[in-house]
C-alpha cells in the first residue's frame, strides 16, 4: 500500500477535492477540463489534484502532452471499511434509544 489512511482523510477533507472526485466517477478528464468546473486557478487544481495522487484516490494516464484523471476508488474503500465499526456502534446506540423510547 503505498498510501496512509491519514492521507486519504486528508485529501477528502477539502471541498474542492471531494468534487474533482465525484467529478472523475463520471469519467477521466484532463485538468483544464478539471480546471473549467472550479472558479479557483489553473494552479490550485493541479495542488489539488497532486494531493488526490499522493493519497492514491486519482490514477493519471499520460496521452501526448496531456495528462489524464482517473478516479481510484481503492482507497476509500479501506476507509469506508474502518467507519463500519462506528457504523455497527451507532445503530446499537440508535436502536436502543428506540426502544427506550417506545417503552
Amino acid at each position: 500500500m503505498s498510501y496512509k489512511i491519514n492521507d486519504v482523510f486528508s485529501a477528502l477533507a477539502d471541498e474542492h477535492r471531494r468534487n474533482m472526485l465525484l467529478m472523475l466517477s463520471k469519467g477521466s478528464k484532463n485538468v483544464n477540463e478539471i480546471a473549467s468546473c472550479f472558479k479557483i486557478s489553473r494552479p490550485a487544481v493541479s495542488k489539488h489534484l497532486k494531493i488526490l495522487k499522493r493519497s492514491n484516490l486519482v490514477n493519471i494516464k499520460r496521452e501526448g502532452r496531456n495528462r489524464y484523471f482517473s478516479l481510484n476508488p481503492g482507497p476509500m474503500k479501506e476507509v469506508f471499511d474502518w467507519l463500519k465499526f462506528y457504523d455497527k456502534f451507532w445503530d446499537k446506540k440508535l436502536k436502543s434509544l428506540k426502544n427506550f423510547i417506545e417503552k
